[in-house]
């Protein structure tokens, strides 16, 4: 009798599960915000990565629902056969705007944006150098554009220039390709000297800005913005997500940039246009985030003040170098890290914990909201406190190197 070519699936359970690495989904119910039912349960929410608070605002749901009745649920079709609605071409304007480029081109996901994006612009015979840390779409984008790749231990730069030195003379075109921040430890890549690099070196430069659009700069346009890059050569790739409160991606860049893509993008041409429903709730975050700053002020008034308490009243703990809302508390191993995040479910703070392969060391992972109120931080404070002598933290004393050292 042959063997079963399926049983090698249970095997690989078995192993996931025996190293800590096993992962199920967790329901929520009701509308998105600082708290939440997370199965029945009342726990402040520092799982979210609706930064500003605007996935569950009123005027985004407005603007999803009446495009739903004027427009209905479905796109129907790709943009380029019947999927194409005016509403596309309007969000496009405003992200261009936002961003200050020449124009842009919204996708059905991040995760598609960077697929279609990278594969489009390299090829067999070209060199893509990518952060060691980048996210799976980067990574899994570079693979399938068949370039060869070579990756830099993160944020790296003297690496990154050497391997330029010796290889870019050798490939038809190179891409330099790395989120701006780095979505499981919330630091950011050194962006005007990877343009400086990309420029002497004649390369193209991506950075995808997911954790960062809306988030960061004067009026919350990125990374680019913040550190005064504006107007400089580069593609910026984000999402309307996570601080956007929609779903969606975009590629941001020249006028011949999006028309290329437009034409040779995979994820672009054969994938069905954006729902009118989430096109209509990014236009709407969109022009709330450029009318209220006060949102993104309260966001790091918020990342300042628990940033400052964890350091204050749990130093024990390993609070990984962080530019952004995303702080991340190190812990020794996958079953440490996955016991104190239960407790915390306990005390009613939902705080992912987040373990190898995803990442090297094992964290919780917390994101600050804007819609977080003090009492929301005092309230994780008090727990993280409550259950530190419970754990060895070994992780302090680990001498591992973690994102950003060598």
């Amino acid at each position: 009798m042959a063997a079963d070519p399926y049983a090698w699936i249970e095997q690989s359970l078995a192993t996931i599960e025996a190293c800590n690495w096993y992962r199920s989904v967790q329901t929520i119910n009701g509308h998105p915000g600082p708290t939440v039912l997370l199965e029945g349960q009342e726990v402040i929410n520092f799982a979210s990565n609706d930064y500003l608070g605007l996935a569950g605002d009123e005027r985004l749901i407005a603007a999803a629902t009446t495009a739903i009745q004027e427009f209905g649920t479905g796109s129907t079709g790709s943009r380029l056969l019947s999927g194409h609605r005016e509403l596309h071409r309007q969000l496009e304007l405003a992200i261009a705007s936002f961003k200050q480029t020449e124009d842009a081109l919204v996708f059905s996901s991040g995760y598609l944006a960077n697929l279609g994006t990278i594969t489009a612009l390299a090829g067999k015979r070209d060199l893509i150098l990518a952060d060691r840390y980048n996210h799976s779409s980067l990574k899994n984008g570079a693979i399938l554009s068949g370039a060869t790749i070579i990756e830099y231990p993160h944020c790296h730069l003297p690496t990154l220039k050497n391997e330029l030195q010796r290889q870019r003379h050798n490939y038809r075109r190179c891409l330099i390709i790395t989120d701006s921040v780095f979505s499981m430890d919330g630091d950011l890549c050194p962006l005007p000297a990877l343009l400086d690099l990309a420029e002497a070196f004649s390369c193209m430069l991506l950075v995808d800005e997911a954790h960062a659009t809306g988030v960061l700069g004067q009026t919350g346009a990125g990374c680019v913005e913040h550190f005064g890059c504006t107007g400089r050569r580069l593609i910026q790739i984000g999402t309307l997500s996570k601080a956007l409160g929609s779903l969606g991606g975009y590629v941001a860049g020249s006028t011949a940039l999006i028309d290329f893509l437009r034409n040779r993008a995979p994820t672009w041409i054969y994938t069905t246009a954006l729902s009118p429903a989430d096109t209509a709730a990014a236009l709407a975050a969109i022009n709330i985030v450029r009318k209220e700053p006060h949102r993104r002020q309260q966001l790091w008034e918020n990342v300042n003040y628990l940033k400052k308490s964890i350091q204050q009243y749990c130093p024990e703990l390993k609070l990984l170098p962080s530019e952004s809302p995303i702080l991340c508390l190190q812990f020794a191993d996958a079953k440490e890290v996955l016991n104190v995040g239960q407790k915390l479910k306990s005390a009613g703070i939902f705080a992912p914990a987040i373990r190898p392969p995803t990442v090297p060391t094992s964290r919780i992972r917390l994101s600050v909201m804007a819609t977080h109120q003090k009492v929301h931080l005092e309230k994780l404070i008090q727990s993280l406190h409550g259950i530190k002598d419970n754990f060895s933290f070994q992780a302090n004393k680990k001498t591992t190197p973690h994102h950003g050292e060598v």
